[in-house]
Formats: structure tokens, sequence, C-alpha cells
């Protein structure tokens, strides 16, 4: 369904901090690690902090080409996989989310006023977790009249709905954490466990 090239993340938002590694780990190999998910493809990886770094969960980091600009990064370890996850990274994703798609609200605004039909009978928008026919409807007869501007404005305009932000981020969250998940509209594939570098 979605038909683009992958790229690696410049910036990855904080999902769980480890000064001294992770407690699963033989204590001569543990070392400091930082589990992120990055805002673009909502890639999950394993970071390598440099060693006078410090990091708060939610804090949005550099981790892009620029070896200049990534001043808490020493390097990608990699990606992972939800379940490669702390519990701690678990807990707080659906808050990071939240947060992210705030930060990138017009790129989820665009996401509104293009979604399309995947099929005669099934629209991209029913995709979104608590969004029926009913709505759905809605939204694409309110946006033939006008292209929405923001979230704020959706809720105005359309009856009964509520918090489109947390509809998307909820869709978001479902496809990170199941990986049957057919379609895919925001987020990459989990990554192959023959394959462990990033890619």
């Amino acid at each position: 369904m979605k038909v683009e090239v992958f790229s690696m993340e410049d910036y990855v938002y904080v999902l769980d901090y480890l000064p001294k590694g992770r407690g699963d780990v033989p204590a001569f190999k543990r070392k400091p690690v930082v589990y992120g998910i990055g805002e673009n493809q909502f890639t999950f990886l394993e970071l390598i902090p440099r060693h006078d770094a410090n990091f708060s969960v939610g804090e949005r980091i550099y981790v892009g080409k620029d070896a200049g600009k990534r001043r808490k990064i020493e390097k990608i370890k990699g990606r992972v996989n939800f379940e490669d996850l702390t519990s701690t990274a678990h807990g707080e994703l659906p808050y990071v989310l939240l947060d992210i798609v705030h930060n990138l609200e017009p790129k989820y605004i665009k996401f509104f006023n293009e979604a399309s039909a995947i099929s005669t009978r099934f629209h991209v928008l029913e995709l979104l977790p608590g969004l029926g026919k009913k709505m759905m409807h809605e939204i694409l007869d309110e946006r033939k009249k006008k292209l929405f501007t923001s979230f704020k404005e959706m809720q105005e305009r359309i009856d009964f709905l509520r918090s489109p932000d947390k509809l998307i981020s909820k869709r978001i969250e479902l496809e990170l954490t199941d990986p049957l998940q057919k379609y895919r509209i925001f987020t990459r594939p989990p990554l192959d466990k023959a394959s462990h570098h990033f890619r």
C-alpha cells in the first residue's frame, strides 16, 4: 500500500534510557543504551549514547548523517522490533506517538485531506480505530467543501468527531505492535530477524 523509498531517520524520540545497560544482558556485556522511535517512519532504533550524555523520555534528538549535529548519540546500533523494547518503552509509546502527531500536525492533516479508497468498498480512513463509515463519509463530504487546516478545525466542522489526533496515533500504535497488519499507512514493516543492520 505504501509506495516510497525508505530512508534513514534524522530525528528520534526517546522511549527509554538505560545508563547501566539492560538487566537481561550478562553484567560484563552491559553498556548504556537508548531506545527511540523515528519521527518520520516510526522506526524503532537501538542507540549508543555518548559517554557524557543524559536523556529524558520523550526527548527529540538528532541521529542523522551529520556527525557534527549528533551531540548525544555516538552511533545507531540498529533497528529493533516492538518486542525487543523494554517494558518502560512499551508504556511510553502511546504518549510519544501522540507528541509526534501533534508536532507534525500539518503532515497528518494532509492525510485526512488526501486519503483515498483502497477498493470500491473500503476507504483508507476506515483503518483508523474507532472511525466508522458514517464518520468517514462526513469527513469526505466536509473536505470537498473546504480542506481541513487543523485538528481543532476538524472537530469544529464534524459532529461527534473527537480527537482526530488520537485516531492517527492509535493507528500508528496498532501498526507498530501488530506485525500481521495487512495495511501499513504510516509505518515500515517490522524488521526481518535475518537482517539486524540499519537500512
